[in-house]
């Protein structure tokens, strides 16, 4: 009787994780030392697979045990006696402003749909209607409903 392998990843998506770690240790023979979902349905997807598909074969089991024995293979990272530095502290940073954009403070302001926009250029982003927002882009959104460059929308784009 051969697996139908779509059908079985399919319910092990509808599976809870208990349910998971108990098919887990059927195929493997052993329990789980994880509780991933993602991790779990993958590991139990291919080894569904390697019982119907077939295996990698002995002389393939080999080559990489030869491969892997001149290696240092690690599941942890070493544990060091040593404690780290504390992070730099970064007093300032050059920020590096957009041309296109008005001085922090500046307003920018646009006719739209019958509308006067007023759009005000902070240190760190932009403020519209008592909101604050990273980009131009997100109150051009904001306003027009779908994705527009806001650089476009303001009438920034050639001011260089």
């Amino acid at each position: 009787m051969k697996l139908d392998i779509e059908r079985e990843v399919a319910a092990l998506q509808k599976m809870s994780t208990g349910q998971l770690c108990e098919r887990y240790a059927a195929l493997f023979g052993e329990p789980t030392r994880t509780r991933h979902r993602t991790y779990l349905i993958r590991k139990i997807a291919w080894k569904l697979q390697a019982l119907v598909e077939g295996d990698l074969s002995e002389r393939a089991r080999k080559r990489a045990e030869e491969l892997a024995r001149g290696t240092e293979l690690r599941v942890m990272p070493p544990k060091s006696n040593e404690v780290a530095p504390p992070p730099a502290v970064v007093t300032h940073a050059s920020i590096k402003a957009d041309p296109r954009l008005p001085a922090p403070g500046t307003a920018i302001v646009r006719q739209y749909k019958g509308r006067r926009l007023r759009v005000l250029v902070l240190p760190d982003g932009f403020e519209f209607e008592g909101n604050r927002y990273k980009s131009l882009s997100a109150v051009a959104k904001k306003i027009t409903g779908s994705h527009v460059n806001g650089y476009r929308f303001f009438g920034l784009e050639g001011k260089q």
